[in-house]
């Protein structure tokens, strides 16, 4: 599974790594919304949502489905600016057909619902199932969506104030903390596309994104997500990638119709491993899947064996258990030392305790 994002045409200057602080303001909301996601960051949410007001601790629980499940597209800019200010004037500046449509996206949880149908402000069929796909995800979605309907300046002020309430509540603070890293991190990313090209630069964000070469001449950013689907930034006229201190395990990606491909990756983290792809975590579920090579990895994980050992421990053949081995090295979830003429086979305890927080990640990513 994966998404992709075709660049056939694009110039490689297109690419464009910012820092934006709309996007770092929604990844911060997200983290307060959904701390189990973000365990790295227990300690900071907990502070955070002790010190904000209680009044503003409602508002932003009325509307944390903007930022909590997925991510209303309008909070993550194509195009970022210097300041949260800044960037609230370009949301205000979207017609309320766009906003509306982002909005409805994360209330009612249906993306069909703005790309296959009629706009639900002007479309009498398209604002009643707008009203039952958001009654559908509870009562304050249900209210926000009707609030939304019958008055979207209203609620865009709305929206637009508590987010500014966010600026001088926590915001400000952690922003300042964290812009050098997240500025510091674009431009090497930006200086990797001048110097070495796409391919280096991409393989910098995440190795969950790759710059594949297709047999059709077509150039496109595969990103490993349990996802499928495809869009293009070259209609858009260009791809924008926003680093981001809060983001982790997310890798948030903007591909709706109509707006710029936008991914915000989180930036490297000392001591923490690198993502895992899906597909090497498949390959791993499916080698322990197996019973015979469970057992061998209990046996193995006890302390290193031989393939006569294991065989005897467990009354197979040597070829029988060497194939087994081979599957479970493959997932790269054996180390081997030789011992004189012996091989000798250990369950890499670091990377298979890895296993569930790896699953995790990549399913939330």
């Amino acid at each position: 599974m994966s998404l992709t994002i075709d660049i056939t045409g694009l110039p490689d200057e297109r690419l464009v790594f910012t820092p934006s602080p709309l996007a770092e303001l929604n990844a911060m909301l997200h983290v307060l919304a959904e701390p189990g996601h973000h365990p790295a960051l227990h300690g900071w949410a907990s502070c955070t949502a002790a010190t904000i007001p209680p009044e503003l601790s409602e508002r932003l629980l009325e509307a944390d489905f903007l930022w909590r499940s997925s991510r209303a597209d309008f909070l993550v800019p194509g195009l970022p600016g210097a300041t949260l200010a800044e960037e609230l004037d370009a949301v205000d500046r979207l017609d309320d057909e766009l906003y509306v449509a982002a909005a409805l996206i994360t209330t009612c949880g249906s993306s069909r619902l703005t790309r296959k149908m009629a706009s639900p402000l002007s479309d009498p069929a398209a604002n009643e199932r707008a009203r039952e796909l958001a009654l559908a995800r509870g009562p304050r979605q249900a209210a926000f969506a009707d609030r939304l309907l019958a008055d979207p300046p209203a609620v865009r002020a709305l929206v637009r104030r508590m987010l500014e309430d966010c600026r001088s509540a926590f915001f400000a603070d952690a922003w300042q903390r964290v812009l050098p890293d997240l500025a510091a991190d674009a431009r090497h990313k930006a200086d990797l596309v001048r110097l070495r090209g796409a391919d280096e630069a991409l393989a910098a964000v995440s190795p969950s994104v790759s710059l594949e070469q297709g047999t059709d001449g077509r150039r496109r950013i595969v990103i490993d997500k349990l996802q499928d689907n495809a869009t293009s930034g070259v209609a858009n006229g260009g791809v924008t990638f926003i680093p981001t201190a809060f983001g982790r395990p997310h890798l948030l990606v903007v591909h709706a119709r109509g707006w710029r491909p936008v991914v915000q990756y989180p930036v490297a983290e000392a001591g923490l491993p690198e993502p895992v792809s899906l597909a090497l975590i498949q390959q791993r579920l499916e080698a322990l899947a197996h019973p015979i090579r469970l057992r061998l990895a209990r046996t193995i994980a006890r302390g290193p064996h031989t393939t006569g050992e294991l065989a005897a421990a467990w009354q197979l053949s040597a070829p029988e258990v060497s194939r087994h081995l081979a599957v479970l090295r493959k997932a790269g979830l054996l180390v081997t030392r030789r011992r004189g003429r012996y091989m000798l086979y250990e369950l890499d305890l670091a990377g298979s305790a890895r296993l569930g927080s790896d699953l995790l990640e990549a399913v939330l990513r």
